[in-house]
């Protein structure tokens, strides 16, 4: 299924979630530093870059794309940390892929078309950042944190999700203290 927006086609799986993806961009493989952007609707806030996938497209390719737009760097697309649904105000299904950044434009399209800023965050600090206004966003470097370190063996980029794939919710997280998150 499909929506229409100008200049932007919106797409939904089965269930009815809008498809998004997204990357945590890391400075270096040792994940300690992530890029965070400011929002286009509310300057002042920061989020992780990303957003809906195009008709067609594959999770991680609408992640290097969105990545691209949003925070104008390239780099090296890691491992699928999962699949976060969003289930409140919007009916959101976003793919979450570690991206370690090898390139930084100087302008890129958000810079010069909205005036996007980005900026660089030690994780603890993003996250809390992130807790304020996009919990969601936090919860995906909580994750990382959990275990989904680069040393654990799971660098593969799994092609589509199988029925081993981690969704999470924010219902099912929003009442456990952030260290068991």
């Amino acid at each position: 299924m499909m929506k229409f927006k100008p200049n932007q086609t919106r797409t939904y799986d089965r269930e009815g979630f809008k498809k998004r993806a997204a990357c945590l961009c890391f400075r270096s493989e040792q994940e300690d530093e992530v890029l965070l952007v400011s929002s286009s609707r509310y300057p002042d806030q920061w989020i992780v870059p990303g957003g809906g996938m195009e008709p067609e497209e594959e999770p991680g390719g609408a992640a290097v794309r969105e990545v691209y737009e949003e925070a104008g760097v390239k780099g090296k697309l890691g491992r699928l940390l999962g699949i976060f649904e969003q289930n409140q105000d919007r009916k959101h299904r976003t793919y979450v892929y570690v991206l370690t950044v090898t390139e930084i434009l100087e302008d890129w399209e958000d810079s010069v078309n909205i005036g996007r800023k980005r900026e660089w965050f030690k994780v603890e600090d993003a996250i809390k950042v992130l807790q304020c206004h996009k919990p969601v966003h936090a919860e995906y470097l909580e994750k990382l944190k959990l275990g989904c370190s680069p040393t654990n063996g799971n660098s593969t980029v799994p092609p589509l999700p199988d029925s081993n794939t981690l969704f999470v919710t924010a219902a099912q997280t929003s009442g456990l203290p952030s260290s068991i998150r």
